[in-house]
């Protein structure tokens, strides 16, 4: 029994003496009182209550602890009945939990363990094939906090509980550190006793401990499978025997406790909630205080010349470190658990910005749907503070955002590998530059996402991914790929070899060696990592820190860091995908004052890495109109939002507005729009169809003298004035779609300009000629047209991008540009007051 066995043989060879002297008195002194104890013996029981005190209360860790089932009795007086749990020991009753004393002994036995044990050191599974969960059902509480896990009841629930209590054995005999796995057997399953039993034989390196009730069974048959290093406790009527049978005191060998023992009593409800908030808390606190142990005493103190390195977690009291460096330049993190992953990504990047300087580290972060949101580390709407490393942060990101971040890394990739070759060097950390450059970690979370599909932006990104994965390393620029299953990493080719830095969470699958199963074991808030391009042997087991434990310190961090950061830190651009764009909140729109050359009508946010905004400049150019193109009822807004940008670039009495609502659906934005111009001191003009027809007649003509000042003609559905451009004037035989050309070609060069909405492109290709070479409208948004109608239509092909809500294409005929866009919309309160 461990080291007890001195303390035991010591009472047992007492009891003995004690024993027979008793017998021998009674026997010879039938008639007289029974004579006091002799001496020694009340002084080993007080020592004996001293020593089950103090052990009761030990510490497990890799050896076995003792842990209290009940109170042995003698003639002289009780002490606490211990057994050794842990470190390869284990139980066996000889009675299974439908007795309700068994019953009561293991959830005793189970509370009793994880009080003793640090918090998250150990973690419970249960068998209850014959009580259907009745064992287990007053434990309710430490399923609700993940301590317990819901025990296995039918046969194919054992056999998956089995498997994994293996896998969890053999990661443990490879990588330590993974904590206990504490199985409880409310009795013995007859299919799988001999698997059960094999586990008592993974020794103390094993990291399993087995409380078996029901065994031996008391069926006929073969004789059980024997169990290794198990403490037998035997069941009588009133008592229970520990290593000896019932009518027999003790064993040949003194191995056995030579006094019967009264269990303890069931745990009452009230105990099992107040241990499992215990637990909960206690393992929020211990998470917090083991991120803080992550971190460095001093921020910014270590030089970044030779890589990176941080502290990821511990495995058993060892913290366990990853590197950026030229032998590990990346990662590929894989796993199921969207906490787990957040936690492991949360003690990368913390401790990281905690050790490096800005000038020596800038991150770029991105989080695609499903993925882990990188919020916390940029500006937002109760909190303006930002991590002075961050340089972009995606959130729930569009690949299209992503592909953008990694355009840009592969411009600063070769413009560092052209800077290697003018100094004559191949490692980056040889590179002599003043001020030396930045290493630069840019997370993916969620790769697989970007590279799932056969289309162009997937195509795209497997090849750029593959270009930063092979030269990024010798260049300072490294890469953390971090998906649900990483299953993406097939897609890189040949360059997934140079992804020798792996971390499996728990639920990974695709990360590592197909041989290795290292991962298929992973407990909860655990990680294998592997520096060996995830080969078999070559794991470490890592306990994570809980990021949500540690929240309000890694605040504080993230504060602390912003307060230091140097004198003209920009913030880092922010892409909320999931985020409408307005443009009372954007910053090209806030800086505009009036005297500019050549106005810019303001549409959207830019979908690139800098999250620029989206304009179209309205110069003398033939052509310089912006034409949106959708049936959606944003159309309207993006209207809106031109018209406003334009106006504030003006001074009141210096441009002219004539605003024309032509379909009911834009009769609100329409109204504001007016009612915000002429707020602002413009001049501004409404115009039904008609008088739409009448201005166009006027604007067309070339011998009417030139507006004064700049005409902006705002047009809110032109498909629907179809009426009255379709008809030919009778006095000059002259359609009103022929002044509408007319203008487009000839009206920026005497200051007039379109900003028009056609609710189809088969509808703008009947206004401004199918053969429009940009000469008609330069300027396009398309908001929900499929491609092969822009084709068809409008003659604008290579546009991939399908329609997607909340974006929009922004095509510009002169520059043959496209770029994706976040359209501006109207605020929630403009919203709010048109309904």
């Amino acid at each position: 029994m461990g080291r007890l066995a001195p303390a035991y043989r010591q009472a047992v060879a007492a009891h003995h003496a004690a024993r027979a002297h008793l017998d021998a008195a009674r026997h010879a002194l039938r008639a007289v009182p029974v004579p006091a104890a002799p001496p020694g013996v009340g002084e080993l029981v007080g020592r004996l209550n001293e020593v089950g005190a103090a052990l009761a209360g030990a510490t497990p860790t890799d050896t076995a602890v003792a842990i209290r089932l009940g109170e042995a009795s003698t003639p002289e007086g009780a002490f606490p009945a211990l057994v050794p749990l842990g470190g390869g020991r284990h139980l066996a009753i000889d009675t299974d939990a439908r007795d309700p004393r068994v019953a009561g002994l293991l959830r005793s036995l189970v509370l009793r363990l994880l009080a003793a044990a640090p918090a998250g050191e150990v973690r419970v599974v249960g068998i209850d094939t014959a009580a259907s969960t009745a064992t287990f059902g007053p434990l309710r509480p430490l399923v609700d906090v993940g301590v317990l896990a819901p025990p296995a009841t039918t046969d194919a629930e054992v056999t998956a509980l089995l498997d994994a209590a293996e896998r969890h054995v053999r990661t443990a005999r490879r990588a330590p550190g993974g904590g206990l796995l504490l199985v409880v057997a409310a009795g013995a399953p007859p299919r799988e006793l001999a698997r059960l039993a094999a586990l008592t034989h993974a020794g103390a390196q094993g990291g399993v401990c087995v409380l078996a009730a029901g065994h031996p069974p008391r069926s006929a048959g073969e004789p059980p499978p024997s169990l290794a290093s198990t403490t037998v406790v035997r069941m009588t009527e009133r008592y229970a025997y520990v290593g000896d049978p019932p009518g027999t005191p003790f064993s040949d060998d003194d191995g056995g406790l030579a006094a019967p023992v009264r269990l303890d009593d069931d745990p009452a409800a009230a105990s099992v909630r107040a241990l499992a908030e215990r637990l909960a808390a206690a393992a929020r606190l211990a998470d917090a205080r083991r991120f803080a142990e992550l971190l460095p005493d001093r921020r910014w103190a270590e030089p970044a010349g030779s890589g990176l390195r941080t502290a990821v977690g511990r495995s058993g009291r060892t913290p366990v470190s990853v590197s950026f460096d030229d032998t590990t330049p990346h990662w590929l993190v894989g796993g199921g658990d969207v906490g787990a992953t957040a936690s492991f990504l949360a003690a990368v990047l913390h401790g990281l910005v905690a050790r490096y300087a800005p000038a020596q580290l800038q991150l770029y972060l991105l989080g695609l749907p499903d993925g882990v949101s990188f919020a916390e580390f940029g500006p937002t709407g109760h909190d303006q503070s930002w991590l002075p490393h961050a340089r972009a942060i995606g959130i729930e990101s569009d690949r299209e955002y992503a592909v953008s971040v990694l355009r840009e890394l592969r411009r600063e990739l070769r413009r560092r590998a052209t800077a290697l070759k003018r100094h004559g060097v191949t490692r980056f950390a040889d590179l002599p530059t003043d001020p030396p450059l930045p290493r630069i970690v840019t997370v993916f979370d969620g790769f697989d996402v970007l590279l799932a599909g056969h289309d162009g932006a997937a195509r795209e990104s497997a090849t750029l991914l593959a270009e930063l994965v092979r030269k990024g390393g010798a260049c300072g620029v490294h890469l953390v790929l971090a998906g649900r299953g990483a299953t993406g990493v097939e897609a890189l080719g040949a360059s997934g070899a140079a992804l020798v830095g792996r971390v499996a969470l728990s639920g990974a699958g695709g990360v590592l060696d197909p041989h290795n199963q290292a991962a298929e074991a992973l407990a909860a808030g655990t990680a294998a990592v592997n520096v060996a391009g995830g080969a078999a042997g070559a794991d470490t087991v890592v306990r994570l820190p809980d990021a949500d434990a540690a929240a309000e310190a890694l605040t504080r961090l993230r504060r602390e860091l912003w307060q230091a950061r140097p004198a003209g830190t920009r913030p880092p651009a922010v892409f909320r995908g999931y985020e409408n764009a307005r443009i009372e909140e954007d910053a090209t729109y806030s800086g505009l004052r009036p005297g500019g050359r050549r106005p810019l009508a303001l549409v959207g946010r830019t979908v690139d890495v800098h999250v620029s905004s989206a304009l179209f400049i309205m110069d003398t150019t033939p052509g310089r109109h912006l034409g949106v193109v959708g049936a959606s009822a944003a159309g309207a807004d993006l209207l809106r939002a031109a018209a406003l940008s334009l106006a504030r670039q003006h001074l009141p009495g210096e441009c002219r507005f004539l605003i024309a609502p032509l379909v009911a659906g834009a009769d609100p934005v329409a109204g504001e729009t007016t009612a915000a111009l002429t707020a602002a001191g413009h001049r501004v003009d409404q115009l039904d169809a008609t008088g739409l027809r009448d201005q166009l007649r006027t604007l067309a003509d070339p011998a009417a003298p030139a507006p004064a000042g700049r005409t902006f003609l705002v047009a809110f559905g032109m498909d629907g004035a179809s009426t009255v451009l379709d008809p030919a004037d009778p006095r000059t035989a002259r359609r009103g779609r022929d002044d509408l050309r007319a203008v487009l070609r000839h009206g920026p060069g005497r200051g007039v300009h379109l900003l028009g909405w056609w609710r189809g492109a088969n509808r703008l290709a009947d206004d401004v000629g199918e053969a429009d070479d940009g000469h008609g409208v330069a300027c396009l948004v398309t908001l929900d047209v499929p491609a092969d109608e822009l084709e068809r239509h409008l003659g604008l092909r290579d546009v991939a991008y399908p329609p997607c809500l909340d974006r929009a294409l922004l095509v510009d005929r002169h520059d043959r540009r496209v770029r994706l866009i976040v359209p501006f919309a109207r605020s929630a309160h403009d919203l709010a007051g048109a309904d």
